[in-house]
């Protein structure tokens, strides 16, 4: 019975109803918060203009402020290129530490098992 219930509540159109989230390329992100930032209008006017919701608006504003003072908000995945850039050069570092470090402990265990060996 609670079981026809709880199903009757969420079945048919209320399910049909559900929003989806919408997602936009890093690029749509970077020309939508230029024209706040460089474009010299308002966030309620591209807001308007693109039917973006004004807190997603504000926020990649914000992002690409911090990005051009040359900072990436922890948690966000970076939308200008030149973060992009500085973000893959970042990653290519530290699998090259990684690489480095591998070597090390494997000359490291091969030249222990040279002295181990008789000659």
């Amino acid at each position: 019975m609670i079981l026809d219930t709880f199903i009757g509540r969420y079945d048919g159109a209320q399910l049909e109803a559900k929003s989806v989230r919408k997602s936009y390329s890093r690029e749509y992100k970077v020309q939508a918060a230029e024209m706040v930032l460089d474009g010299g209008q308002s966030v309620p006017e591209v807001c308007a203009a693109l039917g973006l919701g004004s807190t997603a608006l504000r926020r990649w504003v914000e992002q690409v402020r911090e990005e051009r003072a040359g900072k990436v908000p922890a948690g966000a995945k970076a939308i200008t290129p030149e973060q992009q850039r500085i973000e893959e050069l970042e990653a290519l570092v530290r699998q090259k530490d990684r690489d480095i470090e591998i070597l090390k402990k494997a000359s490291a265990l091969l030249l222990r098992d040279s002295k181990d060996r008789p000659r």
